[in-house]
């Protein structure tokens, strides 16, 4: 994380999950790093996507303890206990795109609207973890609705956010990463545990990317690996 100053600070959200657990781990193991702020919705102050006054108050909250120099929100849903990903349209139904969109979604748009302010105005980096079946260009086989549609959405919203930020904090990048497969909760119904890489090297891939991230990449789609992703 050379390209980050000495001292910097990280917050993770969605810190309770696999992928938030490791960036946290990570980060805190880093010399460079003074601090790391993981935000979950059992933190304090807690952080809750299905809790609309929670992100707003814990952005007010943090605020007062100074500027952020990388924000990741590692949150995310694909299935839970009651569904799993639709193979076809008719297992589309209105509580689980309203569920997945909540987290994925929406949730991540408010962390935008609240939390852009705290990027540092000389060198700080805001990811939003999405996916690769987010993208429109690059959906061969179909499937997985709410899941994919979701994402695409969050894309659109970094993208936007990404051109207005711009204009206030012109060293900031925003930029939705892709963080490929990785052996969590959430893959591994999916072979996630025979195809996934461990949560801990996953997560330098990604932190070595976002470290070679410039202001000229901010509203971009980006894999682990650095690779350019189409929408």
């Amino acid at each position: 994380m050379n390209t980050f100053p000495d001292g910097f600070r990280a917050l993770i959200l969605g810190a309770s999950g696999g992928i938030g657990q490791a960036f946290a781990q990570a980060l805190q193991a880093n010399p460079r790093c003074a601090q790391v702020i993981g935000l979950h919705r059992h933190s304090e102050p807690p952080l809750d996507f299905n809790d609309e006054a929670s992100i707003g108050a814990a952005a007010a909250q943090l605020r007062h303890s100074g500027k952020f120099h990388l924000i990741i929100n590692a949150a995310g849903l694909l299935h839970t206990a009651d569904f799993g990903p639709e193979k076809k349209l008719t297992d589309l139904n209105f509580a689980q795109l309203e569920a997945t969109f909540r987290v994925n979604t929406f949730g991540p748009a408010l962390v935008l609207r609240h939390f852009c302010p705290l990027l540092d105005t000389q060198r700080s980096v805001l990811a939003v973890i999405s996916a690769k079946v987010g993208s429109i260009g690059d959906n061969r086989l179909g499937g997985w609705y709410s899941y994919r549609a979701s994402k695409a959405a969050l894309n659109m919203l970094l993208k936007t956010a990404a051109i207005e930020v711009k204009r206030s904090n012109p060293q900031a990048v925003l930029v939705s990463l892709h963080p490929g497969t990785v052996n969590t909760a959430l893959s591994q119904p999916f072979k996630g545990e025979q195809i996934g890489r461990q949560p801990l090297l996953a997560v330098r891939e990604m932190l070595q990317t976002l470290n070679q991230l410039g202001p000229d990449d901010s509203g971009r789609f980006v894999a682990y690996n650095g690779e350019k992703l189409p929408w």
